[in-house]
């Protein structure tokens, strides 16, 4: 975690909150930003301050972080206390009207990209390539299609001699 920026007490359901969390969760911190810029859901407003503050947070706390280098680690929307009303129903009654809050938190981390994970994830890209196809070797590619054929011939064969 390289920084963190909580909000508290903010007069919405978290239920409301956790609908963009998975749009953002996991995302550069620019990518982020302009998603939450194109959600038309009220949350995104306080979603988009809460990111502002953890980028101010970790340029405070690291001088010369690069902030293309962030992304959203974590993003968690918790229950607050619950502002309880009443409202005047018919026959002298009375009718709860339950105002919720919640507490936001939110982490960035860095992108690691060390040169060892940058070797390794190419050696698996080349394994993956390899195993499912993409770039097969000439030589394996024409035995298949050698083997792939004969007993289609022989098959062909058995049904004109009969």
């Amino acid at each position: 975690m390289i920084s963190k920026a909580v909000l508290k007490y903010i007069r919405i359901s978290p239920r409301k909150f956790r609908l963009i969390i998975p749009l953002v969760k996991g995302k550069r911190c620019e990518e982020a930003i302009s998603i939450l810029m194109a959600v038309k859901k009220g949350a995104s407003k306080y979603a988009i301050e809460l990111l502002k503050s953890a980028i101010a947070n970790a340029k405070r706390k690291q001088q010369g972080i690069d902030v293309s280098n962030l992304y959203v680690s974590k993003l968690i929307a918790d229950c607050g206390p619950t502002l309880k009303r009443f409202r005047a129903a018919s026959m002298g009654r009375a009718s709860e009207i339950l105002k919720r809050t919640s507490h936001l938190t939110l982490e960035l981390d860095e992108i690691k990209h060390s040169p060892q994970h940058q070797a390794h994830a190419h050696k698996a890209k080349e394994e993956h390539t390899v195993k499912h196809g993409a770039a097969k070797p000439e030589k394996a590619a024409t035995a298949k299609k050698a083997k792939s054929k004969e007993p289609a011939k022989e098959a062909a064969g058995k049904k004109h001699k009969e």
